[in-house]
């Protein structure tokens, strides 16, 4: 799989598109000087320890105070708060924790007032960003992500990933790591240190240890409620989770995020510098890689694919639930049986892609298509879980209930990526909305495509605004029209009839003897 990143930048935003072989599979756009994401580090004041939560809610700068619950609190939550108080009187003179005594861990069924008390200054980290009408959820479990490995103040375990399976590997990166890692800090080994150098691992944990020190040196001076450490943007979180062999090009619009990502990839990866690209063209990038009108067919309450077949998506504020529906593609020589797994196994495709799309969590609900075989019922069941693995949130897929329901949980950390796609209607005036435009011919083509393969009609006439019929007939010197196109690839006679008065989007096909065909 060839791996592209799309970046667009504005003055208010930044705009990032992941292809997948050209298809776009995750969007995330970034505020300008956007605070409280996830693995920023904050140094905040306890406002109300809640002990029927068990919980306290945390002031750190944000209108709603951000919550923090026991369960949040990490083994080490006492040797945390000591070294802040330390740091604060001066105790502490350097970040390194070589001389520094650990607190005995706190219990796994304690109580949040036998730890947390009102008017407490303590280091949170943000675990999930502000969501609806909910303030950031944190954690005193602080921890420093890299490239290839995970810091863990306090803490004395090193932990290889379990997705890399080969043990002398597992055995290798673990002795490295007891013999560089600084004492008193936890490690845990991403899989994609798998065969790294000592080199590439040991400068991964010095900019770690690096950027705690920055911590320490904010910490000593800083007032709550102050970030004393912001994680790395989504651009460049987005390199360090997925930069590998597959990621091909990096596309950006800005000069300046240009030079800063050659600067990142020459530090992580430097034999890919030559994969980031300045795009100086005068067509907006989104719209030279085909990116707006993916987006345009992607977002929105109604996802159309390929077969013919939609899903209908809905959102409540307790759940998200899709509906599957095979709108016209029914084949006539398949049984009923049959049409429902096919449609199913393709939507279950689309399905994992739009919950990584729209980045959706908490419960979501899928309405397959009813099957009444056991056999066909688990191969959706697998043919999802395995679309699923890529998804880098935490989820779990229970298997279809009786009524041919999925439900799924998925971890939401941020707020759910939401394109707004219908358009003013250029007819009305503004009065109503409707699909977009920019799909207005592909679904021309989609309904003659139909007709012709699947009904068999050879002699259309096909009436629209007369715009569209100027859009449609008229090629050029070195292009051939879509008319020419449709008339060769769908083998029927065609003849565009413009009609002054249609609506800008309105079109009909009329078979040879002047009937409207309804579909």
């Amino acid at each position: 799989m060839n791996y592209d990143l799309v970046i667009n930048s504005t003055p208010n935003e930044v705009v990032i598109a992941l292809l997948n072989d050209k298809r776009l599979v995750e969007l995330h756009r970034e505020k300008n000087n956007s605070k409280f994401s996830v693995g920023d580090i904050y140094f905040g004041k306890v406002k109300k320890v809640m002990t029927g939560l068990n919980a306290a809610f945390v002031d750190v700068g944000y209108e709603k105070d951000a919550f923090l619950h026991y369960l949040d609190l990490g083994p080490q939550a006492t040797s945390l708060y000591k070294y802040v108080e330390q740091t604060r009187s001066g105790k502490q003179n350097v970040s390194n924790l070589m001389y520094f005594k650990n607190e005995p861990d706190i219990k796994k069924d304690g109580k949040i007032n036998e730890i947390v008390k009102s008017g407490q200054q303590i280091l949170v980290q943000v675990a999930k960003e502000p969501i609806s009408a909910k303030g950031p959820r944190i954690t005193s479990e602080i921890s420093l992500a890299g490239r290839y490995i995970v810091l863990i103040p306090f803490a004395d375990k090193i932990s290889v990933s379990s997705k890399i399976k080969n043990s002398d590997e597992k055995h290798r990166l673990k002795d490295l790591m007891q013999s560089i890692k600084p004492k008193n800090f936890g490690v845990i080994v991403r899989t994609v240190a798998e065969g790294k150098s000592v080199t590439e691992l040991e400068n991964d944990l010095n900019d770690l240890v690096a950027r705690w020190d920055e911590c320490y040196k904010t910490l000593k001076t800083a007032e709550p409620p102050h970030r004393v450490l912001g994680e790395v943007d989504r651009t460049n979180a987005i390199l360090r989770d997925f930069l590998n062999a597959s990621f091909n090009n990096i596309h950006v619009n800005d000069k300046k995020l240009f030079e800063d990502l050659k600067v990142y990839i020459r530090n992580i990866a430097p034999e890919k510098e030559s994969i980031a690209k300045l795009y100086d063209g005068k067509v907006p990038i989104f719209d030279q890689f085909g990116i707006e009108k993916q987006i345009k067919s992607l977002f929105g309450k109604t996802v159309h694919m390929k077969s013919g077949a939609y899903l209908v998506i809905e959102h409540t504020e307790a759940l998200h639930v899709f509906d599957v529906n095979s709108g016209n593609r029914a084949k006539s020589d398949n049984t009923q049986e049959q049409n429902a797994l096919e449609v199913n196994l393709e939507a279950a495709v689309e399905v994992a892609r739009q919950l990584k799309l729209r980045d959706m969590g908490g419960i979501i609900v899928v309405d397959f298509i009813d099957m009444h075989n056991q056999e066909n019922r688990k191969l959706l069941y697998d043919k999802l879980k395995e679309e699923m693995k890529t998804d880098r949130a935490k989820h779990n897929i229970l298997p279809p209930s009786k009524f041919g329901l999925i439900q799924i949980t998925r971890q939401r950390l941020r707020p759910e990526v939401n394109v707004e796609v219908l358009e003013t209607c250029p007819s009305c005036g503004g009065t109503g909305k409707i699909q977009p435009s920019l799909l207005f011919v592909d679904q021309i083509e989609n309904t003659l495509r139909f007709i012709s393969k699947e009904q068999n009609e050879k002699v259309l006439t096909l009436n629209v605004h007369p715009y569209i019929e100027a859009y449609i007939t008229k090629g050029s010197w070195f292009k051939k029209s879509l008319y020419r196109k449709w008339k060769s690839e769908y083998n029927v006679k065609l003849e565009i009839q413009p009609m002054a008065s249609y609506g800008f989007m309105e079109f009909k096909f009329l078979n040879k003897d002047n009937d409207e065909i309804v579909i």
